[in-house]
């Protein structure tokens, strides 16, 4: 009797957890949606009766396993899990499914600009060691590299970059203040310049940080890009700039946004920027722990198939409108939300898809 209870009372993400570190490229995707159910099935595991394994997602070797119970989902996070099959023993990582969320982002760099004053291997090589959690591509002649990793270390890699953008910038504008106090002091003549003469610090500097140096940005806040969707759609984000009485402009930068927030009118205390800024990324920071984002590729799929998968989104999206952000793209539709909410609607989705397909 209470194991029927327990059934009918827990909701379906309680009785889900996230497998991640799945071989792939080892087993095609049936075999192992077909190992990942039967391990988590087996007693040994501290398993029960799998009602759903989810396989492929988005996320390369993850999987989505639902229980039928919510004791046998508690009970499966704290033991620890190794697929034991011919081709060895395959550690995985057991987590809540509310846990994950926004995984990791990708960033091009273009690091061109610090040529000069830095060797580009040289800075490539302090940025792995002061974020040892991000992946860095091999360097290209034009200076750009390629970077995944999660969003807050993305953050904190740009906070980086943008910091001895602003220490090159400072020690540019201290040389040409002595020299300008030099030559005033001086009854020399000035040298003509020598062909291969440093250039003028404006062109070592990024673009973002030449931005910065002015009054017409008092604060700047750096975003995950569906973060600051989702921010954007809950209506948060306007009433605080209204709130506060500020402005802002946006740059979207492929999946990192960059926010300028300044007074609406002169007058205003400067500490609204700074108020705006900190209120935004409090919660911001909450989001990114509970949203979750489901992304269905629609590349390579049949015309119907695309317009079934499309109109069912479109359907369900006016249902959900309130708890999730839906955005329709040439080649994929991306769902972010809440992970209960997400799973809900993905779960409602490959049955409507299923059933248009008949």
């Amino acid at each position: 009797m209470a194991s029927v209870l327990n059934v009918k009372e827990s909701k379906a993400f309680e009785r889900t957890v996230v497998v991640a570190g799945l071989p792939v490229g080892l087993f095609n995707d049936l075999s192992l949606t077909t190992l990942v159910k039967r391990h988590f099935q087996d007693t040994k595991n501290e398993g029960g009766v799998v009602e759903n394994v989810i396989y492929p997602t988005r996320t390369k070797g993850v999987a989505y396993v639902t229980f039928k119970e919510k004791k046998v989902a508690e009970n499966v996070i704290r033991k620890k899990h190794c697929l034991a099959e011919k081709v060895g023993p395959i550690q995985l990582t057991v987590s809540h499914f509310s846990e994950k969320v926004l995984i990791s982002v990708n960033a091009i760099l273009d690091l061109s600009v610090f040529r000069g004053p830095f060797s580009l291997e040289s800075l490539v090589r302090d940025l792995k060691k002061k974020i040892p959690s991000l992946r860095f591509s091999p360097l290209e002649q034009n200076g750009r590299i390629s970077v995944h990793g999660s969003f807050l270390a993305i953050k904190n890699l740009k906070e980086t970059l943008l910091f001895k953008a602003s220490s090159l910038l400072e020690k540019n504008r201290s040389c040409i203040s002595e020299g300008e106090k030099r030559s005033r002091q001086s009854p020399r003549r000035s040298l003509p310049r020598s062909n291969n003469s440093l250039e003028s610090p404006r062109s070592s500097v990024p673009e973002t940080a030449r931005r910065g140096e002015t009054a017409r940005c008092g604060e700047t806040l750096v975003l995950e890009t569906d973060v600051f969707l989702y921010l954007k759609k809950n209506g948060f984000y306007e009433s605080t700039l209204k709130k506060f009485h500020v402005l802002c402009q946006e740059r979207v930068e492929g999946e990192i946004t960059t926010i300028c927030i300044k007074n609406a009118r002169d007058g205003l205390r400067p500490n609204n920027e700074k108020l705006v800024k900190e209120y935004l990324e409090k919660y911001s920071h909450a989001l990114h722990f509970e949203l979750r984002k489901e992304t269905f590729d629609l590349e390579g799929k049949e015309k119907r198939e695309r317009g079934n998968i499309r109109l069912a989104c479109e359907q369900l999206s006016l249902r959900y409108h309130q708890k999730l952000l839906v955005n329709f793209y040439k080649t994929h539709i991306d769902i972010i939300g809440p992970s209960s909410d997400v799973y809900s609607f993905k779960k409602e989705l490959m049955k409507l898809i299923r059933q248009t397909g008949r």
